[in-house]
């Protein structure tokens, strides 16, 4: 089998550099142990190997097909939705009161990372489920999760989240999908929603959308939408399943991430589709965000998983392609040599292997964070924690969703004229990784959310806290042999982004939030560049002791690589943040010529 991930490095990051296994002295996690946390990540890559892998490449030749009004879907997602439900892997994290396995979300996280590099597409269908799951376990009705819960987490049904609609798509204030209150506390539902994933598709009996709409006469704006539970197929007084009114108007084909269907739906068009209110009426986006914000930490971890799978197939292609000769070897008669000799295709090797492991560490940091909010003692700590999670959020989803464009051409580019071919996989993680700075938020809106309102965050205590998690692995890295260029860069730059960060929160007293925001997407690209240099930094302080040296020599050199390549941009985009002209403000529409 083709490697797609390094197990060695996945155990390294969660046990050496986020101290894991720690979690189970908690008392939360207390009936877990680190051989159950080794059983789960050997489990989800056998999972990997013989459910999804295989298939990867033949779901992206074979996308899914609107026949009959009926979405198909390749025959063995239906396998891997059964064995995720009969294994546990949809209600893993969820409480053990409510038939979860109380899996930290560390681990859990740390094995859908496995699954998204495996087989991305055929990964979304139980990660979509455990997400909608959740929104209905914290705010339903007891009635409503005994009905929907149990076939949810058994994969028998699908579950989705419904907000995009055909005039309303980051702009969820636009909504116009309506809620008609009926006699016996139901709703009536009519509007369509579009790019909804897992729609519709046969690998399962129903699908259970997270929808938002607006109840009959309710405010304008963010403040009207209300959050419903709308079924595919609704139960009968029999508990039969039967239509709902929910029809696939058509399916949307894309570039990438191909085995996975992309839903255009219409609710009520025969005015008998039926909704059920999820907590309160006009609450419905702040309850969605929820999935959101889970969400979003997941589409991180899916372009990590996919620029992993393509790192190692252009890590295995360069060690196998021989191309040319040393450049000091003018000899033609002379062997040809590996390309992983030339020093270019080691520089690109190098770059993969930094943002990975930088972004993979600064996902499993961000999951961290959301354990130790649920184990802490205090209502000081659990601020703490609660903060650094909100404020890295928007970082953690749009740096390597980002960043994976690149890394996945990079693999292109090492394979040459092959990269670009549909014999090889590399051109598939290439297309495929473009939806993740669209997925859940454009990298634009993240931007907004950090600089807008994350860093002034409870007068900005987010903010300084994640300063003092900088300051921290500095000061624990300073005793640590040639490393002090690196550390005093590092310190340059940490000092420049609290400065900077001063500087552009001074401007709103001098301009309009326009302006102020204008070049937010570069602040947000700021930040992702010190956070990878934090969490590459933490890996070499963890790595020293390390038994296996070409292991610690290849983190060691991936922190000198990002030092000396990458957070040097960090000064480019200071310089251009610290300008007042606002350029992108001035320019009209009618120049666009």
């Amino acid at each position: 089998m083709e490697k797609y991930i390094s197990l060695q490095n996945l155990e390294f990051l969660l046990y050496d550099v986020h101290q894991a296994h720690l979690l189970t002295q908690n008392k939360l996690f207390s009936n877990h142990t680190k051989q159950d946390f080794d059983l789960m990540l050997s489990s989800a890559l056998e999972m990997g190997d013989r459910l999804m892998r295989p298939y990867n490449r033949i779901m992206d030749a074979n996308e899914p097909q609107l026949v009959d009004g009926k979405i198909i879907v390749h025959e063995k997602i239906k396998d891997f939705i059964k064995a995720c439900g009969e294994g546990g892997w949809i209600s893993a994290h969820f409480p053990e009161k409510d038939g979860g396995m109380q899996l930290p979300a560390i681990i859990n996280n740390a094995c859908g990372y496995i699954f998204n590099a495996a087989n991305y597409s055929m990964s979304i269908f139980p990660f979509l489920t455990a997400g909608a799951a959740n929104l209905i376990n914290t705010f339903a009705n007891e009635t409503l999760k005994n009905i929907y819960l149990p076939k949810m987490f058994s994969g028998e049904w699908q579950g989705t989240m419904a907000l995009t609609e055909p005039d309303a798509g980051s702009s969820l204030s636009d909504i116009s999908t309506m809620a008609i209150p009926l006699e016996d506390g139901k709703y009536q539902i009519k509007g369509q929603k579009i790019y909804i994933s897992a729609g519709d598709h046969n690998a399962c009996e129903n699908v259970i959308h997270l929808l938002l709409a607006r109840i009959k006469d309710a405010p304008a704006g963010v403040k009207g939408i209300s959050l419903f539970i709308v079924p595919q197929k609704k139960i009968t007084e029999n508990e039969e399943l039967v239509s709902n009114d929910v029809i696939t108007a058509g399916i949307f084909h894309k570039m990438g991430y191909k085995g996975a269907p992309i839903a255009h739906l219409s609710f009520g068009s025969n005015d008998n589709c039926i909704g059920y209110l999820v907590g309160e009426e006009h609450k419905g986006l702040s309850y969605m965000f929820q999935m959101m914000n889970e969400a979003r930490i997941g589409v991180g971890m899916n372009a990590v998983g996919i620029a992993s799978a393509a790192y190692y197939d252009s890590l295995k292609y360069a060690k196998e392609r021989p191309q040319g000769r040393k450049i000091e070897n003018k000899d033609i008669a002379q062997k040809q040599v590996n390309i992983i000799e030339h020093a270019d295709v080691k520089r690109m090797l190098l770059f993969q292997k930094s943002i990975i492991d930088g972004s993979l560490g600064l996902l499993l940091q961000c999951a961290l964070y959301a354990d130790k909010e649920k184990t802490a003692t205090n209502s000081e700590e659990k601020e703490k924690y609660a903060l650094l999670l909100d404020f890295l959020t928007p970082v953690a989803k749009s740096y390597p969703s980002e960043m994976g464009i690149l890394t996945t051409s990079t693999a292109v580019q090492i394979l040459g004229g092959a990269g670009y071919c549909r014999d090889f996989n590399v051109e598939q993680y290439f297309r495929e990784s473009r939806i993740h700075p669209i997925h859940e938020g454009t990298t634009g809106i993240h931007g907004i959310d950090l600089l807008g309102r994350k860093v002034n965050l409870k007068n900005g205590k987010a903010f300084k806290y994640f300063l003092r998690e900088l300051y921290d692995t500095i000061n624990a890295a300073e005793n640590i042999e040639l490393l002090e260029i690196q550390i005093d860069e590092i310190s340059r730059n940490v000092y420049m982004f609290s400065s900077i960060t001063k500087e552009l929160l001074d401007k709103i007293e001098k301009y309009d939030i326009e302006k102020m925001l204008s070049d937010a997407t570069l602040y947000l690209e700021l930040v992702g560049i010190l956070a990878i240099s934090w969490q590459l930094l933490k890996q070499f302080v963890a790595v020293q002791n390390h038994q296996d040296e070409n292991f610690k020599q290849g983190k060691i050199f991936a922190f000198h690589y990002y030092c000396e390549y990458e957070l040097p941009k960090i000064q480019l985009i200071r310089n251009r943040l610290e300008k007042n002209d606002f350029l992108t403000v001035k320019m009209k529409e009618e120049y666009f010529l």
